[in-house]
């Protein structure tokens, strides 16, 4: 009778046992269902120039944590590597570029850069350094631009618009010193990166700064520039700053709320109010 006794209680201890290990292994299948219905934080990289795309880029990251996502923003200084870490899959996207340069960087890399969504303009100003009067440009007078291509020709256009070179009719956007025509002051331009423009001022007679760089240098385009672009002209839609991404990842959801979270009517407000014009919602 003892050893019956004793085997029916293991019988049930077993039993007990087994039936603990179900409930387990439902409240685990509960929780995974909980965090499927919530969703789960998502984390977006984007890399950045400082003035004003960080700026911009800081304002909505409250707005992205309300949708599960967190900005993680990563500053560069520099108009290549923030390509390059966007097609490596390094970062999900940047904020720095227009679409012309974006699409010359393809074109000239092999890269497969493709625009989100355009956010603002910035109009591209030139800047007094050893001169100060675009009406008595002295003879010989060197002019910095950036050496980039695109931003080049940009700046070759300025200069065409200014009435201070003549440029052949078939430049276009990326324009060369090669495609002056006509160049009465006999002008030298000197071309360098456009990060260095700011700090290479006082050694030039005039620089043409991209905005972003002449904003994080302190130089407003709006009071400080002795000329800027027209933002109604056709340049605003062929310098739009945008989101840039790895093709395919256009319709990532995360992606698209970045894109409607820097388009909305706060962001149109902050640009307006911090920028005086120097930067020029495109939305």
């Amino acid at each position: 009778m003892k050893k019956l006794l004793a085997l029916a209680m293991a019988l049930t201890l077993c039993l007990g046992l087994a039936a603990c290990g179900g409930d387990t292994t439902d409240a685990t299948t509960d929780t995974t269902d909980d965090t499927a219905q919530t969703g789960e934080t998502v984390t977006l990289t984007v890399g950045a120039t400082p003035a004003p795309h960080q700026e911009i880029l800081e304002q909505v990251v409250d707005d992205l944590a309300e949708q599960g996502i967190t900005l993680e923003i990563r500053p560069y200084n520099d108009y290549v590597m923030p390509n390059t870490a966007v097609e490596e899959g390094e970062d999900d996207a940047n904020f720095f570029q227009h679409i012309t340069y974006m699409e010359n960087f393809n074109a000239e890399r092999g890269t497969h850069l493709v625009n989100a969504g355009a956010i603002h303009y910035e109009p591209m100003g030139i800047y007094a350094g050893q001169s100060d009067s675009l009406e008595n440009i002295p003879d010989g007078a060197v002019i910095a631009v950036p050496n980039d291509a695109t931003n080049e020709g940009r700046a070759l256009l300025l200069l065409q618009d200014l009435g201070i070179i003549t440029l052949s009719e078939d430049a276009g956007l990326e324009a060369t010193k090669n495609d002056i025509v006509d160049n009465p002051h006999n002008i030298d331009l000197q071309e360098m990166e456009a990060a260095m423009l700011p700090q290479t001022i006082d050694e030039v007679d005039f620089s043409i700064i991209n905005s972003n760089y002449a904003l994080d240098a302190g130089l407003n385009p709006t009071t400080d520039a002795l000329a800027t672009e027209d933002a109604q002209s056709d340049a605003a839609q062929a310098y739009a700053n945008i989101i840039a991404v790895k093709e395919g990842n256009e319709n990532n959801e995360a992606i698209k709320a970045l894109v409607a979270a820097l388009q909305s009517d706060e962001i149109r407000e902050f640009i307006e109010t911090n920028y005086n014009g120097s930067v020029v919602p495109m939305f």
